[in-house]
């Protein structure tokens, strides 16, 4: 269940919001653009300056799809707050990244659990002017829709652990490129200069193994070298694997972030 309603689009797909929910969205561009500064990686940093978002409002959904498409070929789909699981695979397999168009109250600023327009714009859509990012994300989308119940809540380890909460090397510096970090300015913070989380190196195997918890800060993060590595994931063998493994683990509920 949700406490936000997302707003409906009119006929031209724009999205009307009041002045206090666009100073919501500007008092979250002014904080976290200055936390990323040294802490994104470069893919990402890149892409938001292609995206060009303003800082004093909430982007329109066109605005955002257009710079996408051109780059490689995704858009955004204005969706409500929480939806089915297979709704969310089938717009992902379509290039289609789905966005609550609700944003969070001043009270959650700093902590929601669930994902806002905010989070979906500002974490995720700048990785996505990034062809081998995009390119995988499609590829999850694809195969989680396929997939069996159980292969899936496994599949939702792999999102959470690149897509949502994913590090980088950049040139010898530990860098963020995980959505679910990027929007949150405590955990861009501690993802990086906190002592108490693990820093794993990348490893499917152990990512398939690795359980985690939505509702706190994380304790674990697996450290990719490059976007390239992505593409281990996108082998033939990886979705039996999963498969396998699903019949024989309980896994996680899959949350949709």
């Amino acid at each position: 269940m949700t406490k936000y309603i997302a707003k409906k689009p009119n006929a031209n797909g724009y999205v009307g919001y009041i002045p206090e929910e666009n100073e919501t969205w500007q008092i979250l561009y002014e904080r976290q653009i200055k936390v990323i500064q040294d802490r994104a990686c470069a893919e990402y940093l890149e892409g938001l300056k292609t995206l060009n978002m303003p800082s004093n409002r909430i982007p329109q959904c066109g605005e955002i799809s257009e710079v996408l498409k051109a780059k490689t070929g995704w858009s955004v789909a204005p969706v409500a707050a929480i939806i089915p699981l297979e709704q969310f695979f089938a717009l992902l397999a379509d290039r289609r990244f789905p966005a609550a168009t609700f944003i969070r109250t001043r009270e959650e600023l700093d902590y929601l659990e669930e994902p806002d327009i905010f989070h979906e714009y500002f974490g995720h859509c700048p990785m996505l002017t990034h062809q081998a990012y995009a390119d995988f994300v499609q590829w999850y989308g694809e195969n989680a829709l396929k997939a069996s119940k159980k292969a899936q809540s496994l599949l939702g380890r792999l999102f959470w652990f690149t897509i949502e909460f994913g590090l980088i090397q950049n040139k010898d510096k530990l860098r963020i490129y995980g959505g679910g970090i990027l929007s949150s300015s405590q955990e861009t913070i501690y993802a990086l200069e906190s002592d108490v989380p693990e820093r794993l190196p990348f490893d499917i195997m152990k990512m398939l193994k690795t359980s985690y918890r939505y509702d706190e800060i994380q304790k674990c993060y697996f450290v990719i070298q490059d976007l390239a590595d992505l593409f281990q994931l996108k082998s033939d063998k990886i979705i039996p694997l999963v498969e396998s493994m699903g019949s024989e683990s309980k896994g996680d509920d899959f949350v949709i972030c």
